[in-house]
């Protein structure tokens, strides 16, 4: 197989790199593709099997002063690929499509309802890439070894402060990065339906949780964290108060879920401290 990734300088993007160490790959950064640009889209995915969009406008609370810039990417440069790609399109997505309001696991079928730029912009590409055939994978609560994420950026304020008031009212599935992209390419060579799946870790917890389970990993007293609200913290973008995920479509597909959040955590430590 012949894989092309784009959004390769990313976080997941570098992270799909190396579980396709050794594999016929194409990583193509922002500077060596324009997803906004049909042709040389066209071009790039030619003579590739599967294609992984890891590409992504990320910054949330941006997407709110700058909705439009948001979309062109999350949305028109996700249905330029699905458009030159059809069913080989994998494509990532997000749990900000949805509003937060569920109680229960969300499901894969569930009907999106953003509350935010980000997430409208998101949801402008997952219509795009399931009308032409291709698969979306959500994901949330992303971390990992490259790049800025919650995970580290709490790690490295410990050394910077005795306490740290972290959201106690927001619940959802810290993810490792390394995982999804495992799980990924175990998809894309399972010639699995095409169609919308979860990619998260499986139980949920707060920010706050996830930030004490760090500390404790890091051999750090986690009664550092102190929990607070939301409403402590505005931001120009809403976020879900819910965000956690349902994961009924892996089943069938020889791919299995996610693991706990708190075992992949324990996992991922290594790299984020190394």
């Amino acid at each position: 197989m012949r894989w092309l990734i784009t959004g390769a300088g990313g976080m997941l993007g570098r992270d799909l790199q190396a579980v396709l160490h050794g594999a016929d790959v194409v990583a193509a950064t922002r500077a060596d593709l324009d997803i906004l640009s049909f042709d040389a889209v066209r071009d790039a995915v030619g003579d590739v099997d599967v294609v992984i969009n890891a590409a992504a406008w990320t910054d949330v609370d941006g997407a709110e002063a700058s909705e439009e810039a948001a979309t062109a990417i999350n949305g028109h440069g996700a249905r330029n690929l699905a458009l030159a790609a059809g069913k080989r399109l994998i494509h990532i997505s997000t749990d900000y499509v949805f509003d937060g309001t569920a109680t229960t696991p969300i499901p894969e079928g569930a009907t999106r309802a953003p509350l935010n730029a980000y997430g409208r912009g998101k949801a402008v590409g997952e219509e795009a890439v399931l009308a032409a055939g291709g698969t979306v994978v959500r994901t949330a609560w992303l971390y990992g070894e490259h790049g800025p994420n919650f995970v580290r950026t709490m790690l490295a304020l410990a050394a910077q402060r005795d306490t740290l008031d972290v959201v106690d009212d927001q619940v959802g599935p810290p993810t490792w990065s390394y995982a999804l992209a495992q799980q990924l390419v175990d998809l894309a060579r399972a010639s699995a339906a095409p169609g919308v799946y979860h990619g998260t870790a499986a139980g949920s917890t707060t920010w706050c949780g996830l930030a004490r389970a760090a500390f404790t990993e890091a051999g750090l007293d986690p009664s550092r964290i102190r929990p607070t609200t939301s409403d402590r913290f505005p931001r120009p973008a809403r976020r879900p108060s819910y965000s956690v995920l349902g994961h009924a479509r892996w089943s069938g597909t020889g791919v299995a879920p996610l693991r706990d959040w708190r075992t992949m955590l324990t996992e991922a430590m290594p790299a984020l401290t190394g």
